[in-house]
Protein backbone atom coordinates (compact mmCIF):
# COMPACT_ATOMS: atom_id res chain seq x y z
CA UNK A 1 0.00 0.00 0.00
CA UNK A 2 1.34 3.92 -0.99
CA UNK A 3 2.26 5.69 2.28
CA UNK A 4 -0.05 8.44 2.87
CA UNK A 5 1.72 9.98 5.94
CA UNK A 6 0.04 13.58 5.39
CA UNK A 7 2.52 16.24 4.82
CA UNK A 8 0.26 19.18 5.64
CA UNK A 9 0.34 19.13 9.65
CA UNK A 10 3.52 17.58 11.84
CA UNK A 11 1.67 16.17 13.97
CA UNK A 12 -1.66 14.66 13.93
CA UNK A 13 -2.65 13.01 17.03
CA UNK A 14 -5.88 10.58 16.30
CA UNK A 15 -7.85 8.79 19.29
CA UNK A 16 -9.52 5.73 18.30
CA UNK A 17 -12.25 4.51 20.16
CA UNK A 18 -13.26 0.86 19.23
CA UNK A 19 -14.04 -1.94 22.23
CA UNK A 20 -13.44 -4.57 19.23
CA UNK A 21 -9.38 -5.96 20.35
CA UNK A 22 -9.22 -6.72 16.46
CA UNK A 23 -10.53 -4.01 15.08
CA UNK A 24 -8.56 -1.75 17.25
CA UNK A 25 -5.50 -2.87 16.56
CA UNK A 26 -5.80 -3.31 12.65
CA UNK A 27 -6.71 0.53 12.46
CA UNK A 28 -4.05 1.69 14.72
CA UNK A 29 -1.58 -0.54 12.87
CA UNK A 30 -2.77 1.39 9.71
CA UNK A 31 -2.86 4.53 11.09
CA UNK A 32 0.67 4.41 12.15
CA UNK A 33 2.00 2.70 9.13
CA UNK A 34 0.46 6.06 7.54
CA UNK A 35 2.10 8.68 9.84
CA UNK A 36 -0.35 9.33 12.52
CA UNK A 37 0.29 9.21 16.24
CA UNK A 38 -2.66 6.80 17.86
CA UNK A 39 -4.37 6.52 21.05
CA UNK A 40 -6.79 3.88 21.64
CA UNK A 41 -10.04 3.80 23.82
CA UNK A 42 -11.99 0.69 24.21
CA UNK A 43 -15.37 3.17 24.98
CA UNK A 44 -16.89 5.99 25.52
CA UNK A 45 -16.17 6.71 29.05
CA UNK A 46 -12.18 6.20 28.61
CA UNK A 47 -12.10 8.53 25.48
CA UNK A 48 -13.39 11.57 27.28
CA UNK A 49 -11.04 10.43 30.21
CA UNK A 50 -8.46 10.47 28.07
CA UNK A 51 -9.58 13.87 26.36
CA UNK A 52 -9.12 15.41 29.53
CA UNK A 53 -5.50 14.96 29.17
CA UNK A 54 -4.94 15.15 25.60
CA UNK A 55 -6.03 16.97 22.76
CA UNK A 56 -6.54 15.00 19.72
CA UNK A 57 -6.36 16.63 16.14
CA UNK A 58 -9.03 13.77 15.31
CA UNK A 59 -11.67 11.44 16.83
CA UNK A 60 -12.47 7.92 15.21
CA UNK A 61 -15.53 6.11 16.79
CA UNK A 62 -17.25 2.84 16.45
CA UNK A 63 -21.14 3.92 17.18
CA UNK A 64 -22.01 0.47 18.81
CA UNK A 65 -19.90 -0.09 22.19
CA UNK A 66 -21.23 -0.99 25.58
CA UNK A 67 -21.96 1.39 27.83
CA UNK A 68 -21.56 4.84 26.11
CA UNK A 69 -21.97 4.56 22.30
CA UNK A 70 -20.52 6.81 19.22
CA UNK A 71 -23.18 9.49 18.88
CA UNK A 72 -23.20 10.15 22.75
CA UNK A 73 -19.91 10.29 23.05
CA UNK A 74 -19.58 12.59 19.81
CA UNK A 75 -22.48 14.97 21.28
CA UNK A 76 -20.47 14.89 24.01
CA UNK A 77 -17.18 16.55 22.64
CA UNK A 78 -19.60 18.68 20.57
CA UNK A 79 -21.00 19.72 23.82
CA UNK A 80 -17.90 20.72 25.76
CA UNK A 81 -16.14 24.41 24.56
CA UNK A 82 -12.90 22.44 24.67
CA UNK A 83 -13.34 19.84 22.11
CA UNK A 84 -16.12 21.37 19.74
CA UNK A 85 -13.83 21.81 16.86
CA UNK A 86 -12.12 18.41 17.16
CA UNK A 87 -13.63 16.63 13.92
CA UNK A 88 -14.95 12.88 14.88
CA UNK A 89 -15.49 10.30 12.08
CA UNK A 90 -18.29 7.83 13.28
CA UNK A 91 -17.68 4.49 11.57
CA UNK A 92 -21.26 2.57 11.70
CA UNK A 93 -23.02 0.12 9.35
CA UNK A 94 -25.03 2.91 8.46
CA UNK A 95 -28.28 1.17 7.49
CA UNK A 96 -31.17 3.70 7.87
CA UNK A 97 -31.70 6.96 7.28
CA UNK A 98 -32.27 7.75 10.75
CA UNK A 99 -28.77 6.65 11.41
CA UNK A 100 -28.10 9.97 9.62
CA UNK A 101 -29.91 12.02 11.46
CA UNK A 102 -28.89 10.80 14.48
CA UNK A 103 -25.01 11.77 13.10
CA UNK A 104 -26.61 15.43 12.60
CA UNK A 105 -27.88 15.50 16.02
CA UNK A 106 -24.90 14.73 17.83
CA UNK A 107 -22.68 16.81 15.36
CA UNK A 108 -20.18 14.22 13.72
CA UNK A 109 -18.17 15.18 10.89
CA UNK A 110 -18.65 12.42 8.53
CA UNK A 111 -19.13 8.40 8.49
CA UNK A 112 -17.29 5.38 7.41
CA UNK A 113 -19.28 2.39 7.06
CA UNK A 114 -18.28 -0.86 7.79
CA UNK A 115 -16.54 -3.03 6.11
CA UNK A 116 -14.43 -0.24 4.66
CA UNK A 117 -11.32 -0.07 2.44
CA UNK A 118 -8.26 0.67 3.84
CA UNK A 119 -7.54 4.19 1.24
CA UNK A 120 -10.96 5.02 1.48
CA UNK A 121 -10.49 5.73 4.99
CA UNK A 122 -6.86 7.17 4.93
CA UNK A 123 -8.49 9.53 2.12
CA UNK A 124 -11.37 10.64 3.95
CA UNK A 125 -9.08 11.35 7.46
CA UNK A 126 -6.62 13.47 4.67
CA UNK A 127 -10.27 15.59 3.27
CA UNK A 128 -11.05 16.57 6.67
CA UNK A 129 -7.57 17.73 8.31
CA UNK A 130 -6.92 19.50 4.80
CA UNK A 131 -10.44 21.26 5.02
CA UNK A 132 -9.66 21.57 8.82
CA UNK A 133 -6.90 24.23 8.13
CA UNK A 134 -8.33 25.49 4.85
CA UNK A 135 -11.71 26.60 6.34
CA UNK A 136 -12.58 29.29 8.20
CA UNK A 137 -12.69 29.37 11.97
CA UNK A 138 -16.05 31.02 12.41
CA UNK A 139 -18.91 28.77 12.55
CA UNK A 140 -21.85 29.85 11.58
CA UNK A 141 -24.40 27.68 13.76
CA UNK A 142 -28.00 27.36 13.16
CA UNK A 143 -30.91 24.89 14.56
CA UNK A 144 -32.99 23.47 12.76
CA UNK A 145 -36.11 20.71 14.32
CA UNK A 146 -36.73 17.42 12.00
CA UNK A 147 -39.15 15.48 12.05
CA UNK A 148 -38.98 11.65 11.34
CA UNK A 149 -39.64 8.27 12.32
CA UNK A 150 -42.34 9.22 14.83
CA UNK A 151 -40.12 11.43 16.71
CA UNK A 152 -38.30 14.92 16.84
CA UNK A 153 -34.69 15.53 16.13
CA UNK A 154 -32.89 19.16 16.79
CA UNK A 155 -30.24 19.43 14.65
CA UNK A 156 -27.65 22.51 15.23
CA UNK A 157 -24.69 21.38 13.17
CA UNK A 158 -23.02 23.92 11.26
CA UNK A 159 -23.84 24.27 7.40
CA UNK A 160 -20.61 23.18 6.36
CA UNK A 161 -20.35 20.51 8.66
CA UNK A 162 -24.03 19.15 7.49
CA UNK A 163 -22.66 19.14 3.75
CA UNK A 164 -19.22 17.13 4.86
CA UNK A 165 -21.68 14.59 6.93
CA UNK A 166 -23.78 14.21 3.72
CA UNK A 167 -21.22 14.13 1.54
CA UNK A 168 -19.81 11.40 3.43
CA UNK A 169 -22.64 9.06 3.37
CA UNK A 170 -23.43 9.59 -0.10
CA UNK A 171 -19.84 8.73 -0.72
CA UNK A 172 -20.10 5.76 1.47
CA UNK A 173 -23.10 4.92 0.06
CA UNK A 174 -21.69 4.46 -3.70
CA UNK A 175 -18.83 2.64 -2.39
CA UNK A 176 -21.40 0.03 -0.93
CA UNK A 177 -22.92 0.06 -4.00
CA UNK A 178 -20.32 -0.39 -6.75
CA UNK A 179 -18.82 -3.09 -4.74
CA UNK A 180 -22.15 -4.70 -4.67
CA UNK A 181 -22.00 -4.19 -8.47
CA UNK A 182 -18.41 -5.81 -8.33
CA UNK A 183 -19.92 -8.98 -7.05
CA UNK A 184 -22.65 -9.44 -9.06
CA UNK A 185 -20.27 -9.29 -12.01
CA UNK A 186 -18.70 -11.53 -10.97
CA UNK A 187 -21.58 -14.61 -9.25
CA UNK A 188 -23.12 -13.58 -13.44
CA UNK A 189 -19.90 -14.91 -14.86
CA UNK A 190 -19.74 -17.36 -13.23
CA UNK A 191 -23.28 -18.27 -13.62
CA UNK A 192 -22.43 -18.13 -17.41
CA UNK A 193 -19.45 -19.95 -17.02
CA UNK A 194 -21.29 -23.13 -15.65
CA UNK A 195 -24.06 -22.60 -18.03
CA UNK A 196 -21.99 -22.77 -21.33
CA UNK A 197 -20.82 -25.72 -21.71
CA UNK A 198 -17.32 -25.80 -23.74
CA UNK A 199 -15.03 -27.73 -25.49
CA UNK A 200 -15.41 -31.38 -27.20
CA UNK A 201 -17.78 -34.07 -25.49
CA UNK A 202 -17.31 -37.62 -26.23
CA UNK A 203 -20.38 -39.03 -27.40
CA UNK A 204 -22.04 -42.60 -28.18
CA UNK A 205 -22.95 -42.84 -31.49
CA UNK A 206 -25.77 -45.16 -31.09
CA UNK A 207 -27.23 -44.19 -27.89
CA UNK A 208 -26.08 -41.04 -27.39
CA UNK A 209 -24.87 -41.13 -23.82
CA UNK A 210 -22.03 -38.59 -23.11
CA UNK A 211 -18.77 -39.42 -21.55
CA UNK A 212 -18.28 -37.07 -18.54
CA UNK A 213 -14.87 -35.63 -16.62
CA UNK A 214 -14.44 -38.82 -14.82
CA UNK A 215 -15.11 -41.25 -17.23
CA UNK A 216 -18.47 -42.05 -16.52
CA UNK A 217 -21.14 -42.36 -19.42
CA UNK A 218 -24.31 -40.43 -18.75
CA UNK A 219 -27.87 -39.51 -20.56
CA UNK A 220 -27.61 -36.33 -22.44
CA UNK A 221 -30.37 -35.27 -20.54
CA UNK A 222 -29.10 -35.72 -17.00
CA UNK A 223 -25.53 -34.46 -18.44
CA UNK A 224 -27.07 -31.41 -19.18
CA UNK A 225 -29.30 -30.78 -16.24
CA UNK A 226 -26.09 -31.28 -14.14
CA UNK A 227 -24.66 -28.29 -15.95
CA UNK A 228 -26.97 -25.40 -16.14
CA UNK A 229 -30.70 -24.29 -15.48
CA UNK A 230 -32.11 -26.49 -18.26
CA UNK A 231 -35.64 -28.80 -17.79
CA UNK A 232 -35.87 -31.41 -20.42
CA UNK A 233 -39.88 -32.24 -21.18
CA UNK A 234 -40.10 -35.38 -23.43
CA UNK A 235 -42.05 -36.13 -26.36
CA UNK A 236 -41.77 -37.59 -29.84
CA UNK A 237 -40.23 -35.65 -33.59
CA UNK A 238 -42.79 -36.41 -36.27
CA UNK A 239 -39.91 -38.87 -37.89
CA UNK A 240 -39.64 -41.13 -34.39
CA UNK A 241 -43.50 -41.04 -34.36
CA UNK A 242 -43.87 -42.60 -37.77
CA UNK A 243 -41.12 -44.74 -37.27
CA UNK A 244 -42.20 -46.11 -34.08
CA UNK A 245 -46.28 -45.85 -34.63
CA UNK A 246 -46.46 -46.21 -38.01
CA UNK A 247 -50.59 -47.52 -37.19
CA UNK A 248 -51.45 -43.87 -35.93
CA UNK A 249 -48.99 -41.45 -38.00
CA UNK A 250 -48.87 -43.09 -41.14
CA UNK A 251 -45.57 -44.72 -42.85
CA UNK A 252 -43.18 -42.88 -44.78
CA UNK A 253 -40.35 -44.81 -46.87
Amino acid sequence: MQNNSPTFEDDVHILVVEDSVTQAVQLQSLLERNGYHVTMATDGAEALSLMEKMHPTLVISDILMPGMDGYELCRRIKKDAGTKDIPVILVTQLSEPEDILKGLECGADNFITKPYEEDFLLSRIQYILINRRLRTKVRTDMGLEVFFANRRHFITSDRIQILDLLFSTYESALQKARELERVNRKLQEALETIKTLEGILPICANCKKIRDESGEWQSLERYIGDRSNAVFSHGLCPDCARRLYPEYFGHKA
